[in-house]
């Protein structure tokens, strides 16, 4: 599903910096991949690679049998709106649209008529949960509905990846065992899912973790899992 070969990103903002230094990485369909890492390891620049967000200087990254580099902003868009859903810890959901907007607004961009687009989405909420909030407002909810509209969107246009950027960041406890349960169905479904995570509770339910250091991959025990604890 995803292969990256000696992925190099360096920032030029004054001074440079070497951001990811080599990174080799092979995730397959249907794995639940955590990527964990202190702060400034380069775990986001490595998501917005794989999301199509951002660029790389050097190497090669083949997505579902497609190498992603150097795409015009249209061809990005386009691939990014075909094979990738995204999950943020801010949700990101726009806050004079209801849930049903929200949920349906992937399928705006691919030009999917709003009768259509609509009733997906209903489908696609009843799937989380939350057909009864529909119509229901950003700020008529709380933050695990959000994140469950902000699932919902994501999985609308069928993507072949599901990418989680902190998706519990900003949950409570019992509300990001919710979460976490419904990624799992997912996976169980043979969804693809790549989560961006400081927490190791998050990480002990992927099949495996990838730990980056110092913009590299490190494939023995992090201090993360060494101590049982996130920084």
């Amino acid at each position: 599903m995803i292969h990256l070969r000696n992925i190099n990103k360096t920032y030029n903002n004054g001074t440079p910096l070497h951001v990811l230094k080599g990174i080799d990485l092979d995730i397959k369909k249907g794995e639940f991949v955590a990527i964990m890492g202190a702060s400034g390891s380069g775990k986001s620049t490595l998501l917005n690679i794989l999301g199509i967000l951002d660029n790389y200087d050097e190497g090669e990254y083949i997505l579902a049998d497609t190498l992603i580099k150097n795409l015009s902003e249209t061809k990005a868009a386009d691939y990014r709106n075909r094979l990738i859903g995204f999950i943020f810890q801010s949700f990101n959901l726009i806050s004079f649209k209801d849930a049903v907007e929200n949920v349906a607004l992937p399928l705006f961009y691919q030009g999917v008529s709003r009768r259509k687009r609509n009733a997906l989405a209903l489908e696609y909420l009843d799937k989380v949960g939350l057909k009864d909030w529909a119509h229901h407002y950003p700020n008529e909810l709380s933050g695990g509905q959000k994140q469950r509209v902000a699932i919902a969107r994501a999985l609308i246009t069928q993507p072949k990846i599901i990418l989680a950027d902190e998706p519990t960041g900003a949950l409570d406890s019992k509300t990001t065992i919710e979460v976490l349960d419904l990624l799992d169905e997912l996976h169980r479904q043979g969804m693809t899912i790549i989560v961006v995570t400081h927490e190791l509770d998050v990480g002990k339910r992927a099949d495996r973790i990838i730990n980056i250091i110092d913009g590299q991959v490190f494939t023995g025990k992090s201090e993360y899992q060494e101590n049982g604890k996130t920084k």
